[in-house]
């Protein structure tokens, strides 16, 4: 299997009698096992692209994208010690109206330039955002407000137009056959680590060595072993793949496993960022990953208890090993994964049928004026709820519970949402998983409508008290929110999952405390 991968052997992951169509779509997403060599020959314009802007006085850059676009850039950004010459680089990956003023409001515009970060170049939540700040920096800088703007993009692009039409400073093309969520190492991921400092020489070097060793036989391979374990126990019951410890990447690991394996009804489902508990209260559906820093340290002493107790354990080297060569590794073991589970890792079926259920729902708004009545509503206060239940042939067991979370933001989110998972797995022993809106949409959403009926969704929003417009569109960034919100609800009812949606009908200054309160219920 591995030589066969290396050869571009697309009947790895489509059945060797599907349409021709089919083939040439998985070969035209494999170029991600070459980025350690084909990138270096773009390192020149990165720099010269960044050094002109840093020369120009801009000191801090505001990433705009979703999903594959931007996650490796959140997590290089959390993850790498800032060398003393690093700019700032602020994270926008979000449509709630809170955050966009919060970051418009920290930040400006005559030392900001705007990554804008799209493959497809029409993601509807990056064009909200760039026409956003674009209307923003043209109202402080005139004229001169396109040298404040680089996008990343791919070739003949709606994105790629529009940088050379509105006069951006500059725009990446990266390679066309390079999903979003395998771009980690294509310009999607370089651009901003060289923003931060990071020396991208020995980030290909890292990943080099990896991808080499991923040449090697399965004894020796430490991607294929890994995408090997997926897969052995996501087939055998074992399908929620809990990282230990909570690790910086692993909103990145849970996109790229997630959107890649969640299909066909079948997969594997990352659990990451859940609190720790004893050994008892996980249930036999799970797999672990340990993140190994120090032999005899507590994660490796909890990894041998769980062993103890017949769960299996994958141990990660984290001493000996890199971000950029974890990045390589995931990507190829996801591959086998992929290939050992029976699926197209390449492609992510379900997830237009939220995208289409969306523009309805915001065609509908701005028809109406309003939202389509539900007849299965019901109001308590200043709380509806809205309960659909699964198909009878939801699959059996615990599953899991997925907290979807549409709220404004506000500082006490976190707590409260560790809080509800605690109770959760004391309750049930039920895996949880916590997913932004709409962020999520790009990352589980995938596995939440085509993966295992096993999940049990909470999809939480609250009325906003802005009304921020997007500038051309016809509507706020609460409007477009809530009818992703709302399209979400119907593509996961439409494939018979077990849904309740909590909507607070009046916005509160403390939502997540009112929330918490809803959900102990």
């Amino acid at each position: 299997m591995i030589a066969r991968l290396w050869q571009r052997d697309t009947s790895l992951f489509a059945p060797a009698t599907a349409p021709a169509a089919v083939h040439a779509a998985v070969a035209h997403r494999l170029g991600w096992l070459d980025t350690p060599v084909t990138m270096r020959p773009r390192l020149a314009e990165i720099r010269e692209v960044l050094a002109g802007a840093r020369a120009d006085g801009l000191t801090n850059m505001v990433l705009l994208g979703m999903g594959g676009s931007s996650l490796c850039a959140d997590v290089l950004r959390q993850s790498v010690p800032f060398a003393r010459e690093a700019a700032n680089l602020t994270m926008l990956d979000s449509t709630d109206e809170r955050t966009v003023l919060q970051v418009a409001n920290a930040i400006d515009a005559r030392t900001t330039v705007f990554l804008v970060a799209s493959k497809s170049g029409s993601t509807i939540e990056v064009d909200a955002l760039e026409r956003f700040f674009r209307a923003w920096a043209e109202r402080g800088l005139g004229g001169n407000a396109g040298r404040h703007f680089i996008a990343v993009t791919d070739p003949g692009t709606p994105l790629a137009a529009h940088a050379a039409a509105a006069g951006y400073r500059h725009a990446f093309i990266n390679p066309p056959d390079i999903g979003g969520r395998y771009s980690a190492l294509s310009l999607f991921g370089l651009v901003p680590a060289a923003w931060l400092g990071i020396d991208l020489d020995a980030m290909l070097t890292s990943a080099a060595d990896m991808a080499d060793r991923c040449h090697e036989t399965p004894d020796r391979n430490p991607g294929y072993q890994l995408g090997m374990f997926m897969a052995e126990h996501a087939t055998a019951g074992r399908d929620k793949l809990t990282l230990l410890p909570t690790v910086p990447f692993g909103m990145w690991i849970e996109q790229l496993v997630a959107e890649s394996t969640g299909k066909d009804g079948r997969g594997t489902l990352p659990i990451v960022d859940e609190p720790a508990g004893k050994v008892a209260a996980y249930h036999h559906d799970r797999a672990f990953v340990a993140m190994i820093t120090d032999r005899g340290n507590h994660t490796d002493a909890f990894a041998t208890e769980l062993e103890r107790a017949g769960h299996p354990v994958f141990r990660i080297d984290a001493t000996s090993s890199t971000l950029a060569a974890e990045f390589f590794r995931w990507e190829f073991a996801t591959a086998v994964a992929g290939h050992g589970i029976g699926v197209n890792p390449f492609d992510e079926p379900n997830v237009s049928d939220a995208k289409a259920r969306t523009k309805t729902m915001l065609n509908h708004y701005l028809a109406h004026g309003a939202w389509p009545e539900r007849a299965d509503v019901t109001r308590h206060g200043e709380v509806e709820r809205r309960r659909i239940g699964a198909r009878a042939d939801a699959t059996p067991g615990p599953g899991y519970v997925a907290l979807l979370d549409y709220l404004p933001t506000d500082r006490n989110r976190m707590g409260m949402i560790e809080r509800t998972r605690l109770r959760i797995r004391r309750q049930t022993n039920a895996a949880t998983t916590y997913g932004v809106g709409p962020r999520y949409l790009h990352s589980t959403g995938q596995y939440h409508k085509g993966g295992p009926n096993s999940g049990h969704f909470v999809l939480m929003s609250a009325a906003d008290e802005t009304a921020t417009e997007i500038p051309g569109a016809g509507y706020t960034f609460s409007v477009l929110k809530h009818a992703q919100a709302l399209g979400d609800v119907e593509a996961l009812a439409a494939a018979g999952r077990d849904v309740l949606h909590v909507h607070l009908t009046s916005a509160s200054d403390e939502p997540s405390m009112l929330m918490e309160r809803v959900l102990s219920e």
